[in-house]
């Protein structure tokens, strides 16, 4: 009987850690002299937080959570070394937890950093960073709030200050400069403390964006940070799901839930055991696709929770037979292009990749930089 997992399950996630990793340094070099973080909320966006942040803590040397739990799971995955910071902040009553896995809080309200300022119990070697908000209307210190904490400033050694931009991925978007702007004149009110404007998409708005420290995240992760351009980013994401049965199909038939689609020739289809309890999405009903041997092979019907259907038709039975692998991600689709056929982004697609998939790491060491 086999123990292989690969072989037990019916889909696989490669994630290509140098991919990356090489993507963080390509990120790193367009925002020198700035310092690059990296964002590995959420699980690295899906990815796996321990692996992805072990490959890249040979160079990267602070790390954003969104959540305590994910800043306590990070710490004893990586150890002492790296600075992580929690971008929610801390919950009331949590403090003392920061202190004790030295995590950095973003302190979002005026709550937050009284209550930091208050609760001494425990060093804090690793400061604070300040969040104000510029035009996101979200997280962070509205204007009026941090003129009044200027007024009575705490007693907070602060890592940082920083903001976040909304609509970094559309440049011409007037907003940009406006928070850039008031980013800069908040700043300059902290002198002495490293200022944090751009995520994954403002990294590419120009240099007048990148300040002290750069916070990319999705990019690191093959997510297109420039929508409507190539992709200057290495894709490190591949799913491939193993056909479950080959049907062959009458015309005037139907495949799937509501009868939904209905064969207008005799065909082919192949089921595989991939579906929204696996976070495929159920928007890629008729519309997405996988491929198989280079071609494209229509989703059929829709996407029920545990299978999907494609038509193999087109291809020969050689190639499409029991056990053989569909291209779900990869290649010749990917992140971006599933997300847009799914009506979304490529975050969400990235974040809802489930537990069911047997996943494999490439190791970061194996490639090269990309040409």
């Amino acid at each position: 009987m086999s123990t292989d997992p690969a072989s037990r399950s019916g889909a696989v996630v490669e994630i290509d850690l140098a991919g990356i990793c090489a993507n963080w340094r390509q990120l790193a070099r367009r925002s020198a002299p700035a310092a690059c973080a990296a964002v590995v909320k959420a699980n690295a966006y899906g990815l796996g937080a321990a692996p992805v942040s072990r490959a890249l803590a040979a160079d990267c040397r602070m790390f954003f959570v969104a959540t305590l739990d994910e800043g306590i799971a990070l710490r004893e995955a990586l150890g002492t070394a790296p600075e992580i910071a929690v971008l929610n902040g801390p919950l009331p009553g949590t403090a003392g937890e920061f202190a004790a896995q030295t995590l950095i809080p973003v302190l979002n309200t005026p709550g937050q950093i009284d209550e930091w300022d208050r609760d001494r119990e425990g060093p804090r070697p690793g400061g604070a960073i300040l969040h104000v908000d510029t035009g996101m209307a979200r997280l962070g210190l509205s204007a009026r709030e941090f003129a009044a904490m200027l007024d009575d400033p705490p007693a907070i050694r602060w890592r940082a200050v920083m903001s976040h931009l909304a609509c970094a991925d559309t440049p011409d978007h007037p907003l940009n400069q406006r928070q850039r702007e008031r980013f800069a004149a908040i700043a300059a009110q902290l002198p002495g403390v490293p200022a944090s404007l751009a995520a994954s998409s403002g990294i590419f708005l120009a240099p007048s964006y990148h300040f002290d420290l750069v916070r990319p995240g999705a990019a690191l992760y093959g997510v297109n940070p420039q929508p409507g351009r190539a992709n200057p980013l290495r894709q490190v994401v591949r799913l491939s799901a193993k056909i479950l049965q080959i049907r062959q199909i009458d015309r005037g038939e139907s495949v799937g839930y509501g009868a939904a689609h209905v064969m207008a020739a005799p065909g082919r289809v192949a089921v595989v055991p991939v579906g929204y309890g696996d976070g495929w999405p159920r928007a890629l009903s008729q519309r997405g696709c996988g491929y198989l041997g280079g071609a494209r092979l229509p989703l059929l019907g829709r996407v029920s929770m545990d299978l999907v259907a494609f038509d193999v038709s087109a291809v020969p039975e050689a190639l499409a037979h029991p056990g053989a692998m569909i291209e779900l991600l990869g290649p010749h689709y990917g992140v971006d292009e599933a997300a847009a056929d799914a009506g979304t982004i490529g975050y969400e697609i990235l974040c809802g990749l489930g537990s069911r998939y047997h996943r494999v790491y490439r190791d970061a060491g194996e490639a090269n930089e990309p040409t």
